[in-house]
């Protein structure tokens, strides 16, 4: 079958079709080599937000594959360019066109448009998936950090435990700290991306809520990101800069969310936040390893990657 693979905006009209597809492929994917299907329940309706986001954040940077005659969608790739590199979100491939090398020609012209700019490509995949990891350490991508995917279902009445120390130096972040937020990640993990930022606080597509901690001296030693849309809980992207911080930070980030069953990554390498976690409930539902085209230079601190937007 005939495909098309090119840059192209997605339009409203478009984002059923890509709900849609986003859906089938992930239940299709996970029900047959894992019999997982379930989790990502009977509805395509919840992933309306993912052509939603991303378009409201880079409208026009999606690489779709369609059906050259029907004009049918056969896959789509996010991608958004940010200061310092371009981070690749969800591909995603409709199940009848498996094995045409369809996923391979949309990441090809995501990393012709990141080779053109100068800048390296940076994803975060499942390593369970090893169809997409195969794919990507083909194209260039090398392994980094891996993440451990914790699932935990919040109390109504919030965690039973203690606030973790430094929990009282957490607040909201305002309006007008993007700039700032985004030079803090970019001290430690050598990244920039304001625009996210900038997103996030605007809150104008999806539902968002930005957490700060400070020191004892008042400096920022981390962001965290909490998103609490009915279609995706979850919490992150964040970085802090020790691990105590990143406690803080995940408490109160699972506080906003009383009743809700969340998923956030944390770095496999942070044993303590690990382990605190599971003292909190948290159980493994999956890995996630990061993965960039270029050499990543020694960072400081720890991350908490998402999905939406991919964080990179």
């Amino acid at each position: 079958m005939a495909c098309t693979v090119a840059f192209t905006p997605l339009s409203a009209a478009d984002h059923e079709a890509v709900a849609r597809l986003l859906h089938r492929s992930l239940v299709d994917w996970y029900e047959s080599r894992l019999r997982q299907g379930a989790r990502f329940g009977e509805s395509h309706e919840p992933f309306r937000i993912f052509p939603e986001v991303y378009e409201a954040l880079d409208p026009g940077e999606a690489v779709t594959a369609r059906d050259a005659d029907t004009g049918d969608l056969l896959g789509v790739c996010f991608s958004h360019e940010r200061e310092t590199h371009v981070a690749v979100g969800i591909v995603s491939t409709a199940p009848e066109a498996a094995g045409r090398g369809i996923a391979r020609a949309m990441m090809q012209a995501v990393l012709d448009r990141a080779r053109e700019l100068g800048k390296p490509a940076r994803l975060v995949s499942s390593l369970l998936n090893l169809d997409s990891f195969s794919l990507y350490t083909r194209l260039g991508f090398v392994p980094g950090a891996i993440f451990q995917d914790l699932l935990l279902t919040v109390p109504a009445e919030g965690l039973t435990v203690p606030a973790p120390e430094g929990s009282e130096r957490v607040r909201l972040a305002r309006a007008d700290e993007a700039a700032l937020l985004a030079d803090f990640e970019q001290s430690l993990q050598g990244i920039r991306r304001e625009k996210d930022y900038a997103f996030f606080l605007a809150n104008t597509a999806g539902s968002w809520r930005v957490l700060v901690s400070r020191d004892v001296a008042g400096a920022i030693d981390g962001v965290l990101v909490v998103s609490d849309h009915p279609s995706f809980t979850m919490i992150g992207p964040g970085v802090a800069a020790n691990e105590r911080s990143a406690t803080a930070l995940l408490w109160h980030a699972l506080d906003l969310l009383r009743g809700r069953t969340v998923v956030f990554l944390v770095p496999c390498a942070a044993a303590g936040l690990v382990r605190t976690a599971y003292g909190w409930g948290a159980r493994n539902v999956e890995l996630h390893v990061a993965q960039s085209t270029a050499p990543v230079a020694a960072a400081r601190g720890l991350v908490f990657p998402t999905f939406l937007p991919e964080s990179g």
